[in-house]
């Protein structure tokens, strides 16, 4: 059993992760700016294996941060896993970087990237002290291409990639590993907004989740400084 916290853990990926760790018997803490998303997901996963934290917080907060992760250390005494999956996809439709305000450019830049470096950094003492950790960071195709039309979200994942290579490369000498996992595309509030225009399907969040499972688990010591794509990934046996 481990302990598992996942930022923006009440809807999409982030709700499909909470469900996947619960079942297992893990620990889970999650943290979402909406408390009615957070009772939800109280109320539907109560009978699962695993003991659940909700916590209504903004990580784009240096106090919210804080506060969360003293209450998950506080409840479950430890933090295994960080999944840093809280993100932001400014207006919607987005408009050219041309076009694009400047506070929403530096809003979706906070969230997305400043975000998952407060956490981590909050985190990453509590795992160099018990010796074993796992971070992992959600990026996109976005991330890794510059596509015309993804303006802000598709610069902060970039931020994303880099501050995962950044950090992972610092932690080589520890017991701590940091990944990133591209999901792809997936049938999401948020790629609704991202393209309203969409007539095709997608799979749905908990559809390719194993990738997340591998990196959790031990069956992932020593992966450090990866790109995965979850779409992608296949591994046999269990973790």
């Amino acid at each position: 059993m481990k302990t598992i916290m996942i930022t923006g853990g009440s809807k999409g990926l982030g709700r499909a992760l909470t469900h996947a760790f619960l079942r297992r018997g893990d620990n889970v803490a999650v943290c979402a700016r909406g408390e009615d998303g957070l009772e939800s997901l109280r109320s539907e996963t109560k009978r699962l294996a695993g003991k659940l934290l909700a916590v209504a917080a903004d990580v784009s907060i240096e106090r919210d941060v804080e506060r969360f992760i003293s209450l998950a250390e506080q409840k479950f005494g430890r933090i295994d896993v960080l999944i840093n999956n809280a993100a932001i996809l400014g207006p919607s439709p987005m408009p050219l970087l041309l076009d694009y305000p400047t506070c929403d450019f530096l809003e979706v830049l906070k969230a997305n990237i400043a975000s998952p470096f407060m956490v981590t950094k909050r985190v990453l003492p509590g795992m160099l002290v018990n010796g074993s950790g796992s971070v992992i960071n959600i990026t996109s195709e976005a991330g890794a291409i510059g596509y015309a039309g993804w303006g802000a979200y598709g610069i902060s994942k970039f931020g994303v990639e880099g501050l995962t290579e950044t950090w992972a490369d610092e932690l080589t000498e520890t017991a701590i590993r940091m990944n990133m996992v591209d999901p792809g595309s997936m049938d999401t509030e948020m790629h609704q907004l991202a393209v309203p225009e969409r007539d095709y399907s997608l799979p749905k969040p908990d559809e390719h989740l194993d990738v997340f499972l591998y990196l959790a688990s031990d069956a992932s010591l020593g992966v450090n400084g990866k790109r995965f794509e979850a779409q992608e990934f296949h591994l046999e046996g269990e973790y």
